[in-house]
Parts: C-alpha cells; sequence; structure tokens
C-alpha cells in the first residue's frame, strides 16, 4: 500500500513509519496538517492514517475537506480522544476508522488492510494479485510465477506490484520512483533503473515470455502473459 501518514509527534510519526516500511508499504509522512493537504492534492494514496489534533490543520479538518472533494480514499484517524461523542465526530465527517492513542503495530496493520481490501477497485478485493503466470500475495510478500516461489528485496516487491497494477500501461522512472520510494526519498531515476534491472533478471530471466517491457524513452510497463 501506499499510506499518506500526518503525524506531528516526531517519536511516533517515525517509529510508525519505520514500521509500516518494515511491512513493505511505502509511506510519506508529513508532520503539520497543511504538509499533509498538499500531498493529498499532488499525490495517489490508498489510505490516509491522520493525527486528530495536527498543527496548522487538524486532522478532522482535513477529513471534512478530503470529502468535500469527494475523494473517497479510506481514512484512519489517530486520536488520544477516547470519548463516544469525539469518536462519533470523526465517522461523520468521513473517517472510515479510528485508532485510539497508544496502539498496537499490528493493530494498526490488520485495520490498514481491512480498510484496503474495502476499496471498490478490482485489485483491492483480496490480498491476492495474480495477473498471467504471476501471482503476488500482499498479506504474505510472496511472489510466485508458474508455482515456482521468487524471492524478491522489499522495493522489488513494491515495483513489481505497482508495475502489476497498472498492467498495459507505461509508466515513467519519475512515476515509479513517486509510487515505489515515495515523496521525501532521495533516490535518483538511476536507482529505478537498478533495480528494474534486478527485477526482470529475477522474474523474466528463466522464462521464454518477458512480463516487464522497457518502452524507449518513455519507461516501463508489464505485459500479461508476456504479450
Amino acid at each position: 500500500m501506499r499510506i499518506l501518514l500526518a503525524e506531528d509527534d516526531e517519536t511516533l510519526g517515525e517509529l510508525t513509519e519505520h514500521q509500516l516500511k518494515r511491512q513493505y508499504h511505502v509511506v510519506d509522512w508529513m508532520k503539520d496538517g497543511h504538509q499533509a493537504k498538499e500531498a493529498i492534492s499532488t499525490g495517489r494514496y490508498d489510505v490516509y492514517v491522520l493525527d486528530w489534533m495536527l498543527p496548522e490543520l487538524t486532522g478532522l479538518e482535513l477529513v471534512r475537506e478530503i470529502r468535500r472533494k469527494e475523494d473517497h480514499t479510506p481514512i484512519l484517524l489517530l486520536t488520544a480522544r477516547d470519548a463516544v461523542q469525539d469518536r462519533v465526530e470523526g465517522l461523520r465527517a468521513g473517517a472510515d476508522d479510528y485508532m485510539i492513542k497508544p496502539f498496537a503495530f499490528e493493530e494498526l496493520e490488520a485495520r490498514l488492510f481491512a480498510l484496503f481490501r474495502r476499496q471498490d477497485r478490482g485489485y483491492h478485493s483480496s490480498d491476492t494479485l495474480s495477473l498471467g503466470d504471476i501471482t503476488a500475495n500482499m498479506s504474505r510478500f510472496e511472489v510466485t510465477r508458474r508455482g515456482t516461489a521468487i524471492i524478491l528485496t522489499r522495493r522489488e516487491f513494491q515495483l513489481l506490484v505497482c508495475l502489476m497494477r497498472h498492467a498495459g500501461q507505461v509508466l515513467s522512472r519519475e512515476q515509479l520512483l513517486d509510487q515505489v520510494w515515495g515523496l521525501a526519498s532521495d533516490v535518483t531515476l538511476n536507482v529505478v533503473d537498478a533495480t528494474i534491472r534486478l527485477l526482470r533478471k529475477k522474474m523474466d530471466g528463466p522464462y521464454e515470455t518477458k512480463c516487464i517491457q522497457s518502452v524507449y524513452g518513455a519507461g516501463y510497463r508489464f505485459m500479461i502473459g508476456g504479450e
């Protein structure tokens, strides 16, 4: 998943970002409401995780603005407010779920996957993404081709899933950099090319049909069944 995390507490934000990245997610961490608003306006995310008491623009205000713009991306509110009235207010504003601080990261991960699956998109209907002879399991971070397990690094896995979700569509190196490494990354476009080469060696090397295609001057695309 690609996650926008808006949390002003440095310790909690850093720890949450670290834990989510360990679970193969792409995370853009913003530390105030205005930063989060700008990221939301320019990026595409699978879920927003918003602290209620953000400076500049609160999480609750962000929720209302997001829904006013008819953005239906799932929203998880993080809050220290445990009164029923506060939780009801957040849900009525448009949040899909909430967690009371402090929380267990295992529960956060489970709730995020529940929101992820709930979305009305074909590739979000289950934890498994299958195209042609390739299957990626998002909950176990496992990939198989023709039933044979292929060991990928975290970045290689994220890159493959990104390409599979846009099968047949050419993605530029800039788009892949943004979707896989995130806005805050200092990675160069050469790293995208290098990771593609490593991924292609593992996914395509032993097979006659190739699934990752280079489009000269444009980028890369995933071709179902090596078409």
